[in-house]
Formats: structure tokens, C-alpha cells, sequence
């Protein structure tokens, strides 16, 4: 029995304790948590002067290339030693004789032809005249008089063809050698010493290198932001028309060079609502400052610069909130919503032409339940990141 009652015993002595310190403690009193202001980071406005610029991609194309077709058969005798490939030549250059023996000696039957033809003429003329003379005297018969008359006409039509043999005896004779229209460079060739070749037969391709050209295509909505006359004639001129720089790598250096747009290319492609602009670089392969040339077939960045606009906040795109309204962060360190307009967006930036002031601080953290008149908590400079954007607010990317 005394095993039994002494651990019972024992328990209700403990809950006896438990109960004795529960009721005798020290009572807790329960208060509502002070509500703890979210931390944001703001920006302050700067209203600057901005020159809008797109960017964009393209490789480097020819202004005029063309191909080399000799215009008389015949066998190759003596090459330039420009015609290889990227080799340079000048205008009037003689890139290339044909054998010109058979075309000299057409030329030597040509002019005999005319000189035949002259003495015929000139014999046709003295037999119409005695047939002239003959009539007048009532001694010659219509019969002779057409005759002559005849035989004058035939001696005018052939001076007239042999004249034309010899004109196309000269050309041919010129055409063996095959001359360079303009400075340029061989882009590639298929000839060489001894080869025949034929009228028409393609033997090498060239280009100018007076000029460069790129296609840098961009969307039909950054045109509001360039200055492009789209509706006039394209420029003639390499020194007018909207500026744009051109950078690429070369031999583990970025290079720059300075060009203009020319004109636009007449369609615009459905898929992709692209215009291709026509950027014009003048001699691309003079090299300056230890810049290599600009050769054809690089593959370019391109940044055109478009129009100026004055009193622009340039933000972070976080900034903006509903398309068109941004939080500012009064004095007292409270939200307001702001409705601004917005000129322009693009990847990293929004640009906003009214609705700020100079000074105004906008929050760009992001806040779920951002409300007018919430109290926040301003957090410490912005980052590294979020100063090259305002800092730095000419570099703009396409969407």
C-alpha cells in the first residue's frame, strides 16, 4: 500500500508547487507593436538637357561594287598587280590587257573600209553629176539618170557602214584593256595570265573606297526621336545628315568612327517594324591615330544621335509605377503619388518631360502596398548602378 500512495503522493505535491508558482507570478501585460516604416531608396530629380540617341547594329557594305566583265574575247597578257585580292587601285588604273593583235588588225580593215567607201562615194557623185548634166541636154534616158541617182545613194549608205565598222573596230580595240572607273579595292578575282576569256564572263568583283555604308535597322517608333527628313531627297553629301558613331573591336581594341545618315530605305519590313537607315562613313580605309580602316563585311555598333530636349528628369525605369505616375518622398518623409509625362522609355531609363521639379526625391524600391501619406524610411546613397544611370543619361538602349 505504501508503494502505491508514496509516488501519488509525490505527483500531487508537484502539481501542487506548479499551481502555487502560476497564481503567485508576476502578471503580463500584452501592448500592440509600434508599425515599422519600410526602407526605400530615392533618387533626386535633375532636370538636364538630353540628346536622344538609339542604338542599334550592322556590318560594314561597299557604296558601289562591281563586277569586272571584259566586253571583247580574247587572251589574257598582262595583269595589274592590284588585281588580287584586297589589292588597291586608283581611277584609270589598267587592271588588265587582252591580247589585242586580231582587234589592230580589224581596226587596219575598218579604215581601209571607209577609204573604199569614200573613193565610191566620191565617183557615185561625179557619174549623178554627168547624169545631171546629160539631162539637161536631153541626152541621157531616165533609166540612166535613176541609175546614178542610185548608185550615189548606195555609195552614201556604205561610207556610212564602213564609218560605223570603224567606230566599233576602235572600241573594241580599247576594250582589251579593262581600265578601273574609280579608286577602289578588290573585293575578289578570277583571272590570270594566259587565261581566255569571253565577252560577258565575270572575272573579279571590286568596290569603291571613297565611302563606306551600314544598314543599322531600328524600330519605326525611335524616328520621332531623330532628326531624319524622311520625306526629301536622299543626302548627296557625307558631311550632312543626322550624326552617328560607329564602334567595333579590332585586333582587341574598340575603335570608333564618325559617319552620317544619308537617307532611309524605302520599305519597312511588316514582321519586324524595322526601317533600315543608310549611314555613310567617308574614307573608311584612311587610318588616323593608329585606327585601322573601316573594312567592309565588320560588323559595327552604332549609336545615332537624334534630337535635343531641355528640362528632362532622367530615372531609373523602376521609378515608374502605372505608366504614368512615379512616388516622390516629401520633407516628412511620407509617399505621395505623382502623375508625370513620360517622353520615352527604354530598358534602364525613363524619361519624364513634366509632372517633376529640380530637388524632388522619387523612391525606386519596389513597394507592394504603397499608399499617399505612408511614412517611409530613406536608406543611404543610391548604388553604383543607379548613379551610372543618372549620371550617364545619353546612353540609351532599345527596348
Amino acid at each position: 500500500m505504501k508503494k502505491v500512495l508514496l509516488p501519488l503522493a509525490i505527483v500531487l505535491l508537484g502539481f501542487g508547487i506548479a499551481a502555487l508558482l502560476i497564481f503567485t507570478g508576476p502578471k503580463l501585460e500584452t501592448r500592440a507593436g509600434e508599425p515599422v516604416a519600410p526602407l526605400v531608396r530615392v533618387v533626386p530629380v535633375e532636370l538636364q538637357t538630353v540628346q536622344m540617341r538609339t542604338s542599334t547594329n550592322g556590318t560594314v557594305v561597299p557604296r558601289t561594287e562591281s563586277e569586272l566583265v571584259p566586253e571583247v574575247d580574247g587572251r589574257v597578257v598582262e595583269i595589274s598587280p592590284s588585281l588580287v585580292s584586297g589589292g588597291f587601285f586608283s581611277s584609270g588604273d589598267v587592271l588588265l590587257r587582252i591580247e589585242a593583235v586580231d582587234y589592230e588588225v580589224a581596226l587596219e580593215d575598218a579604215r581601209a573600209g571607209v577609204t573604199r567607201a569614200r573613193s565610191e562615194l566620191d565617183n557615185a557623185r561625179k557619174a549623178h553629176a554627168r547624169s545631171q548634166d546629160l539631162q539637161t541636154r536631153g541626152a541621157t534616158s531616165d533609166a540612166q539618170r535613176d541609175d546614178a541617182l542610185n548608185r550615189l545613194r548606195g555609195a552614201e549608205a556604205g561610207l556610212r557602214q564602213a564609218q560605223a565598222r570603224l567606230t566599233r573596230a576602235i572600241r573594241d580595240l580599247e576594250r582589251t584593256a579593262i581600265v578601273a572607273p574609280y579608286d577602289g579595292r578588290v573585293r575578289s578575282e578570277r583571272v590570270d595570265v594566259g587565261q581566255f576569256v569571253r565577252r560577258g564572263s565575270s572575272i573579279g568583283t571590286i568596290y569603291a573606297v571613297d565611302y563606306a555604308e551600314v544598314r543599322l535597322p531600328i524600330q519605326d517608333e525611335e524616328l520621332k526621336y531623330l532628326e531624319l527628313e524622311l520625306n526629301s531627297m536622299p543626302v548627296q553629301s557625307g558631311e550632312t545628315g543626322v550624326p552617328v558613331v560607329l564602334r567595333a573591336r579590332f585586333a582587341g581594341t574598340e575603335h570608333s568612327w564618325q559617319g552620317r545618315v544619308v537617307r532611309t530605305e524605302g520599305e519597312l519590313d511588316p514582321t519586324t517594324r524595322m526601317v533600315n537607315l543608310v549611314a555613310r562613313v567617308q574614307a573608311p580605309y584612311v587610318s588616323q591615330d593608329d585606327r585601322p580602316p573601316l573594312s567592309v563585311g565588320l560588323f559595327v555598333e552604332a549609336e545615332v544621335l537624334g534630337a535635343t530636349y531641355d528640362d528632362l528628369a532622367v530615372l531609373p525605369r523602376s521609378a515608374l509605377r502605372d505608366d504614368s505616375r512615379v512616388l516622390t518622398v516629401g520633407p516628412d518623409e511620407r509617399l505621395a503619388f505623382r502623375t508625370v509625362t513620360v517622353l520615352r522609355r527604354t530598358a534602364d531609363q525613363v524619361f519624364i518631360s513634366a509632372g517633376l521639379e529640380a530637388g524632388d526625391r522619387v523612391c525606386v524600391s519596389p513597394l507592394q502596398a504603397a499608399a499617399d501619406g505612408m511614412r517611409v524610411r530613406i536608406a543611404g546613397p543610391p548604388a553604383d548602378s543607379e548613379l551610372a544611370v543618372r549620371e550617364q543619361p545619353l546612353e540609351v538602349a532599345d527596348e
